[in-house]
């Protein structure tokens, strides 16, 4: 409450996830809507899935930029997203059906899900689980994100960073497709900086700037 009425802070996030003891749920409700640079907040869900301007979820927008960066215009495009969260999959399902993309969403429980994926010409992977998507899953040509970032123990005992695609495989078949680590997180951190400015603009009555 005191960091909601403090006029110097434009931006409040929760790291996440939180102990077990703490309800994330009712933390977040706590923030400020036009603060919470998450877009985690009920509010802003509902104003993303009704179409109206809010703060966004940072890795989905991310997303989104990239899938335009290579594909320019994603109209028509049938996009799989593997994973039903409401920090990726909920809300980058609507980002995707603003761009008049098809969209489906899938998880570890569909029937028949490595067929379902071969039918995406967009495929994003956020579900958790290392390496899940093989490359046979893969339609040629298409184009994968791969929103997974899973420790596994590598060699000598150290632990390494893996996507939930299996990237060699993927990368054979894919037109494109983000590495991990390097693709989705950087992304998230800049549209995280871009939703800081949007709301430090909409707190003060200044023209958010197109960035």
């Amino acid at each position: 409450e005191h960091l909601n009425a403090d006029p110097s802070v434009n931006g409040i996030l929760v790291q996440l996830p939180l102990p077990d003891q703490i309800d994330s749920d009712k933390v977040i409700s706590m923030i400020d809507p036009n603060k919470d640079v998450d877009g985690f907040h009920v509010m802003n869900a509902g104003r993303l899935t009704v179409g109206l301007d809010g703060l966004v979820p940072c890795t989905p927008v991310g997303c989104i930029i990239l899938l335009k960066s290579y594909l320019n215009d994603l109209t028509g495009c049938n996009a799989v997203i593997v994973g039903r969260s409401n920090i990726v999959g909920k809300p980058l399902a609507a980002l995707l059906l603003r761009e008049h993309c098809t969209v489906t969403i899938a998880h570890s429980r569909t029937r028949n899900l490595a067929q379902v994926c071969r039918e995406a010409d967009i495929l994003v992977a956020a579900v958790g689980r290392p390496g899940m998507v093989k490359g046979d899953w893969i339609k040629p040509g298409s184009t994968v994100i791969d929103v997974g970032i899973n420790r596994i123990e590598g060699n000598g005992g150290k632990t390494r960073l893996v996507g939930d695609v299996d990237y060699q495989e993927a990368s054979e078949v894919a037109g494109a497709i983000t590495p991990v680590p390097g693709g989705v997180g950087p992304m998230t951190i800049a549209c995280l900086l871009q939703n800081t400015l949007r709301a430090a603009c909409l707190q003060n009555d200044i023209q958010v700037p197109h960035v």
